[in-house]
C-alpha cells in the first residue's frame, strides 16, 4: 500500500491549524479574564477611581496652561524678532536711500557698484557669509538696467512671494514668514520688504532674517513645559493616592460592616473608640440603618440636580457669551485702525469666540446624550444631496488646507429613513476631520446602499492611525498627536457627538486607518427605522489599502500554509489553478 506524501502533508498542515486555535482560544480567554479583572478593579477600589480621576483631570489642566505658555512663549519670540528686523529695515533703507540719491539715473556706471557695497555694508561686511541675515536689493521697475544683489549671494526669489514683492513695488513695507533652502539647509526665514525711494526711481531692500534660534528656543521651552507638567501630574496623582489610602481604609471596615448587616446580622455595629474621625463615622453608621431609604432618595435627588446644574450652566453661558460676541465684532470690525498688535489680538479673540461657540453647543449635545434626552427625527431623506451639500460648505476649509474634495455617489436617489440633520453633522465632522489630517491630499466620499442599510466612507491619504487607534478616535478631546495643534479649529468633541448620533440611529460609525496609509471612517445606517444592522454596503477596508504581505495579484489567491517554528504563513499564491479542498 502507498501513502501519498501529499496527506501527510495535508494532516500536518490540519494538526498546526488545530494548535493555532487552540492557542488562539486561550489568548482570548487570558486576555478576557484580564480585561474583567481591571473593570472589577475600577468598580470595586474607589482609591483607583480617585487617583485615575485626579491625573485626568489635572493631565487636561495642566496641558492646557502648558499649551497657552508655550504658545505665548513662540508669540513673544517671534514679535522680538519682527522689531528688530523692522528697526534693521527702517535703518537699511534710510541709509540706502543717501546712497542712491547720489544718482539721478539708472544707467549711471557707478550705481551698480554702490548697491553692492550697500548690500555689504547692510549684511554686516562680510559678503561670504552663508548663514544668518541674508540683505537683498532688487530693482523690479529697471530689470535690465540694475541687476539684484544680495549678501551672502544666494538666490532668494523663492523665499520672496509674488504678494510680498507686489505689496513693497507698491509702496509699502510688507513682511511674511517662508521655509526655504539657503546654503543647503531648509530653514525658516522672517522675510521683511521695503521700498527705497531714489532721484531715478524706486528700488527694494529685503531682510531674510533666519528664525532657527526662534524656533529651538521655543522647543527647548516647550520641552521644559511638557516636563514639569508631567512632573506636576505625577506629583499630584501620588498624593491623591496617599490620601485616597488614609480616606478608604475606616471606610472598607464599614463595607464589611455593612456586609454583615446585609446577610441578617443585624446585631453588628461599629466600635467607636475615641473622639476622632473614625469614631464619628462609626456612630454616624449605627444610625444608618433608620436613615437609609432617606438618603437613597436624597442621592438620587443630587445626581438629578448635577446633571440639571451642568445642562443649565451650559445654558446660561450663552447669554454671557452673546454679549462678548457682540463687543468682539465690533473691534474686529474696526481692526484696521488699531496698532498690528492689538489688530492681530482681535482676530485672534474673534477666533476663540467661534471655538467657544463650538465648544458650548458641543457641550450642551454631549449633555443631552449623557442625561439620555436626544431625540431622533426620522424621516424618509435622499442621502445624495446631504452628501453634496456637506462637500460644497466644506470647499473654502479644504481649499486652505489645499485639498480637494471628490465624490463616488449613485446617480439615483439613495432613500433612507434618518434624521438629515444629525447626518448631515457627522458627514460634516468626518469631513472636516480628513480635511485636517488630509497632508494635502484628495479627501474621497462614497455613498453606498442595498436593500438593507446605507453607508457612507470619508477615505483620506494622510498620516493615517496606529494600531488600537481606530477606536480611541471616537474618545472625548483625543488627539494622536498631542503636540499638534489642530489646523481648522475644532473642539474635540465632533467625533464622539457623531458616534452618539449613529448610535441613536441604531448604526454604526468605525474606523480603519494604516500608517501611512490614510484613513477612512464608515458610517452604516439601517434603511428603515428600527431595523437591524448585519452588514454594510461598503468595506471598511478601502480597496487601495496594502496587506501586510503585499497582496495578491488582482482575482488572485492566497496560499496558507505552514511557516517557520511552527508558525502559520499567509501569502500569495505562487502560481497555478489548484484549489484546496476540505473533506470529512
Amino acid at each position: 500500500m502507498v501513502t501519498s506524501p501529499h496527506l501527510f502533508s495535508s494532516t500536518a498542515a490540519s494538526r498546526r491549524l488545530h494548535a493555532a486555535r487552540a492557542l488562539w482560544r486561550v489568548l482570548a480567554a487570558r486576555s478576557a479574564r484580564l480585561a474583567a479583572g481591571l473593570h472589577q478593579t475600577w468598580r470595586r477600589s474607589l482609591q483607583v477611581r480617585v487617583v485615575t480621576i485626579t491625573l485626568v483631570a489635572s493631565s487636561l489642566l495642566v496641558g492646557g496652561f502648558a499649551y497657552l505658555i508655550a504658545d505665548k512663549i513662540t508669540g513673544i519670540l517671534l514679535e522680538n524678532a519682527e522689531t528688530d528686523v523692522l528697526l534693521r529695515l527702517h535703518n537699511g533703507s534710510d541709509y540706502a536711500a543717501k546712497q542712491f540719491n547720489l544718482y539721478s539715473q539708472p544707467q549711471e556706471a557707478q550705481l551698480q557698484d554702490t548697491i553692492d557695497g550697500t548690500v555689504n555694508y547692510l549684511a554686516g561686511g562680510d559678503p561670504a557669509q552663508t548663514s544668518g541675515v541674508v540683505v537683498a536689493i532688487t530693482a523690479d521697475n529697471f530689470p535690465r538696467t540694475i541687476e539684484p544683489r544680495t549678501s551672502p549671494d544666494v538666490e532668494i526669489r523663492p523665499l520672496i512671494s509674488k504678494e510680498l514683492r507686489a505689496s513693497v513695488a507698491g509702496g509699502n513695507i510688507a513682511h511674511q514668514i517662508r521655509t526655504g533652502e539657503l546654503g543647503g539647509e531648509r530653514t525658516k526665514y522672517l522675510v521683511y520688504g521695503s521700498p527705497v525711494p531714489t532721484r531715478f526711481g524706486q528700488v527694494e531692500l529685503y531682510y531674510l532674517v533666519p528664525l532657527a534660534r526662534q524656533d529651538a528656543t521655543a522647543a527647548d521651552a516647550r520641552a521644559t513645559v511638557v516636563a514639569t507638567g508631567v512632573a506636576l501630574v505625577l506629583l499630584l496623582g501620588l498624593l491623591a493616592a496617599l490620601v485616597t489610602r488614609l480616606v478608604v481604609t475606616p471606610v472598607r471596615v464599614a463595607a464589611r460592616t455593612a456586609q454583615r448587616l446585609s446577610a441578617g446580622l443585624l446585631d453588628q455595629r461599629m466600635v467607636v473608640n475615641g473622639e476622632d474621625d473614625l469614631a464619628l463615622l462609626a456612630a454616624s453608621f449605627n444610625q444608618m440603618a433608620t436613615n437609609l431609604q432617606r438618603q437613597i432618595l436624597r442621592l438620587e435627588e443630587m445626581s438629578r440636580l448635577q446633571r440639571r446644574f451642568t445642562s443649565d450652566v451650559s445654558h446660561e453661558l450663552r447669554t454671557p457669551l452673546t454679549t462678548v460676541r457682540m463687543a468682539a465684532d465690533l473691534i474686529f470690525a474696526e481692526r484696521d485702525e488699531f496698532e498690528p498688535a492689538v489688530a492681530r489680538s482681535a482676530e485672534l479673540l474673534q477666533a476663540e469666540l467661534d471655538r467657544f461657540e463650538e465648544l458650548l453647543t458641543d457641550l450642551l449635545e454631549i449633555s443631552r446624550f449623557d442625561a439620555g434626552f436626544a431625540v431622533l427625527d426620522s424621516e424618509p431623506t435622499d442621502l445624495v444631496p446631504v452628501v453634496h451639500r456637506v462637500a460644497e460648505r466644506l470647499t473654502s476649509l479644504a481649499e486652505r488646507a489645499g485639498v480637494t474634495i471628490e465624490l463616488d455617489v449613485p446617480a439615483t436617489p439613495v432613500i433612507a429613513e434618518v434624521d438629515p440633520r444629525r447626518v448631515e453633522r457627522v458627514l460634516r465632522n468626518l469631513v472636516g476631520n480628513a480635511v485636517e489630517h488630509g497632508e494635502g491630499k484628495p479627501v474621497l466620499i462614497t455613498l453606498g446602499m442595498d436593500q438593507s442599510a446605507v453607508a457612507i466612507t470619508v477615505r483620506d491619504h494622510g498620516v493615517g492611525l496606529k494600531p488600537g487607534e481606530e477606536k480611541l478616535v471616537f474618545n472625548r478631546f483625543w488627539r494622536a498627536d498631542p503636540s499638534r495643534a489642530r489646523q481648522t479649529g475644532g473642539t474635540g468633541l465632533g467625533l464622539s457627538i457623531s458616534l452618539e448620533d449613529a448610535r441613536l440611529h441604531g448604526g454604526w460609525l468605525e474606523a480603519w486607518g494604516a500608517p501611512g496609509q490614510g484613513a477612512q471612517f464608515r458610517l452604516t445606517l439601517p434603511a428603515r427605522a428600527g431595523d437591524r444592522l448585519t452588514t454594510s454596503p461598503l468595506r471598511l477596508v478601502p480597496a487601495d489599502a496594502a496587506l501586510p504581505f503585499g497582496g495578491p495579484r488582482a482575482g488572485g489567491l492566497l496560499a496558507i500554509g505552514p511557516g517557520s517554528a511552527g508558525a502559520l504563513a499567509i501569502g500569495p499564491a505562487a502560481g497555478g489553478d489548484d484549489r484546496a479542498e476540505v473533506t470529512s
